[in-house]
């Protein structure tokens, strides 16, 4: 197998009623058209900023690479996850994601679990994670009919750094204050709820189907391994953290792609016959599984996120 060598993604900016005008100081983008909420930076139409693979979308560069980028016997699959920035300036929707059994039963590859890490939180800022214990799928229903199921959704606070699990059935919402990364399986199935009186579809019976009462959802408390923390290692995805020790191919080697986000600082990717790239905060590199030899050097403090895909 050709070893691939690491490479850069460009962020896809994605418009959302909810989101933001102008993203700075996260990213350089302003906009005078429909505001942005979503910055995408592993979707399939992102496209490789560096190396030999520069101008391909993610989608072409898989497919042509197989397990030479996502790891032995992951020829012909999709890239795994969808990491993503959330910039809410309004509230989302409340909505629910199905599992992977139920999009299965609708023609779909798979549903979506996936977690949302605090970048940055304001004062106050809080998402709605799963119904009220005692709540009937019943009361559920005529909440959403009379226009108040926000009074039935369990609301938590976030403040910077928190790491919260949102599994599959889970019914939440994003309400502003927060800057989020998500991590996700690879799919966009959103069931809408309730939507605050907008004239948007709202999918009551899927909702309604998708939806668990309990669920696995919730606060996840970082665990310390080698001089870095796990901040969530769930069935479809690990994150981690790392600062003061960087990531490289001796200390984070692995034998799936990997993803580095950079949440703080200024890095350089530098490996042996790579043209060395930088890395500035939110901006995402993608390690192939068969990367041989990478490093990342900081000139200051740094921190940086990096995702593994976990076998389902």
């Amino acid at each position: 197998m050709q070893a691939l060598h690491p490479f850069r993604l460009a962020p896809y900016f994605r418009t959302r009623i909810w989101g933001f005008h102008d993203l700075s100081p996260w990213f350089d983008y302003k906009t005078e058209g429909e505001p942005i909420g979503e910055v995408w930076l592993t979707g399939e139409m992102c496209t490789a900023d560096t190396g030999p693979f520069k101008g391909q979308p993610l989608k072409e560069i898989t497919a042509a690479n197989g397990e030479a980028l996502l790891g032995e016997g992951r020829a012909g699959e999709e890239f795994p996850l969808l990491i993503k920035v959330l910039f809410p300036k309004e509230k989302l929707s409340v909505q629910v994601h199905p599992d992977d059994a139920m999009a299965q039963r609708y023609g779909e590859p798979r549903g979506k679990t996936e977690c949302w890490y605090a970048l940055d939180a304001g004062p106050g800022a809080e998402v709605a994670l799963g119904i009220k214990p005692g709540t009937s799928p019943e009361q559920v229903r005529a909440a959403i009919e009379e226009s108040r199921l926000e009074d039935l959704l369990t609301i938590i606070p976030v403040h910077k750094g928190d790491m919260i699990f949102v599994d599959a059935g889970t019914v939440h919402a994003i309400w502003p204050g927060a800057v989020l990364l998500e991590t996700q399986q690879t799919s966009d199935l959103t069931y809408r709820m309730y939507d605050y009186g907008r004239p948007r579809e709202l999918h009551l019976d899927k909702s309604m189907e998708a939806m668990r009462l309990t669920t696995g959802a919730g606060k996840v408390a970082p665990r310390n391994v080698n001089g870095h923390s796990v901040l969530i290692d769930q069935k479809y995805f690990r994150v981690e953290k790392w600062n003061g020790t960087l990531p490289s191919a001796q200390n984070a080697s692995a034998n799936v792609v990997q993803m580095l986000f950079v949440a703080e600082g200024k890095l350089t990717l530098e490996g042996e016959g790579l043209e060395p790239f930088s890395l500035d905060r939110c901006q995402l590199a993608v390690i192939p599984a068969s990367a041989k030899d990478w490093t990342l050097k900081s000139d200051g403090a740094a921190e940086v996120m990096r995702i593994l895909p976990q076998s389902a």
